[in-house]
């Protein structure tokens, strides 16, 4: 594939009350970053304008009212609302969830469309986007509904890589969500991620019990012996190189998890924790198992210092590389994998 070639990153600006108009702009005070690809924000240029004169930054904004007047080089803002929005910084409302969903439809639209060839998502508040009309969750959800594919929550780093059997739901309902097909898809899930998406031709996944101490053979919770032992060794006798369970509390303290090229959680804070411990501040939030690439950094909205001119861009910029050298990678995965009979077709003519 062609390096210099010019991919457009789809960007949403996430709950507009929050951090992300200010980590998307700090992530271009650097101009090189124009020189690798082209952004695509959808907004308001008034909004970011906003930003940039209360950040005191240098971002110059082009503005633009569609996908087809889109300029490599330039930081590109397509407008989305015409009026004015008044930021209440670290404030959950109505208006700022609406913004937020108006921005993530649009940019999916333009994903499914090949208008855009990756997603990166700013961070979003899940009260204010709720309403009748949007009853998602949060990101992956409705990306799963939008997208071909099985979504996965895929935090990644350079140190870790951590998928998650349940992700948003509560610590109550996490056994009954958790069964023999679900245990397959997500591992078969983060196999061909690590093989497509990273280029790992044998991964070795590493997947942690459901219950403390994996339950002790059922003197604590027996979902380990009863659900997740036997389907592991179903998916070994299939060829998969899989490890486990492994007991949660001490995997990450001894780095155990060095010697795996991804990690299975039973939920999400058993996934979660260890990772932003780890990782924070550099991670990535990526959604594994779709036809295209969307990736959020590690963080929320940062209400606590939303409009101090605090917020790091430093994991909104490893979200955008890490989508555009999956992109890559994805690509190169299909040129290889295609069918040799058609190349030598080609060849012959």
């Amino acid at each position: 594939m062609n390096k210099n070639e010019n991919i457009k990153v789809g960007i949403t600006i996430g709950d507009p009350n929050g951090i992300g108009g200010e980590i998307i702009l700090k992530a271009f005070e650097d101009p090189r970053m124009l020189e690798i690809f082209t952004p695509v924000v959808f907004a308001s240029t008034k909004l970011l304008s906003f930003y940039v004169k209360i950040f005191n930054l240098k971002t110059k904004i082009h503005g633009i009212t569609k996908l087809e007047d889109v300029v490599p080089g330039r930081f590109n803002v397509i407008r989305l609302i015409k009026e004015p929005f008044v930021v209440k910084w670290g404030e959950v409302s109505k208006e700022a969830g609406e913004l937020a969903i108006k921005s993530l439809e649009a940019a999916t639209a333009a994903l499914k469309a090949n208008k855009i060839d990756v997603l990166v998502t700013a961070p979003i508040n899940k009260e204010s986007i709720h309403s009748d009309n949007f009853k998602f969750p949060g990101h992956t959800d409705y990306l799963n509904q939008q997208l071909d594919g099985e979504s996965l929550m895929f935090m990644v780093s350079d140190e870790l890589r951590v998928g998650l059997l349940t992700d948003h739901v509560p610590i109550k309902d996490v056994p009954s969500n958790i069964n023999a097909k679900v245990i397959k898809t997500k591992i078969g899930t983060i196999k061909e991620s690590l093989r497509k998406d990273f280029g790992i031709r044998k991964p070795r996944i590493a997947v942690l019990g459901i219950n403390p101490h994996v339950g002790d053979n059922g003197i604590i919770g027996t979902e380990d012996q009863d659900t997740l032992i036997p389907a592991l060794e179903e998916l070994r006798e299939d060829g998969n190189i899989i490890f486990g369970p492994y007991a949660a509390d001490s995997f990450f303290g001894n780095k155990k998890f060095k010697e795996f090229d991804a990690v299975l959680a039973s939920y999400h804070d058993q996934g979660l924790i260890p990772f932003k411990t780890i990782s924070f501040g550099h991670g990535v939030n990526y959604t594994a198992g779709l036809s295209h690439v969307r990736t959020s950094p590690d963080h929320g909205t940062g209400f606590d210092i939303a409009g101090k001119g605090e917020a790091s861009p430093e994991s909104f910029i490893a979200a955008i590389h890490v989508a555009i050298k999956i992109y890559r990678q994805r690509k190169e995965y299909e040129v290889l994998n295609e069918n040799p009979l058609k190349n030598l077709s080609r060849k012959r003519r």
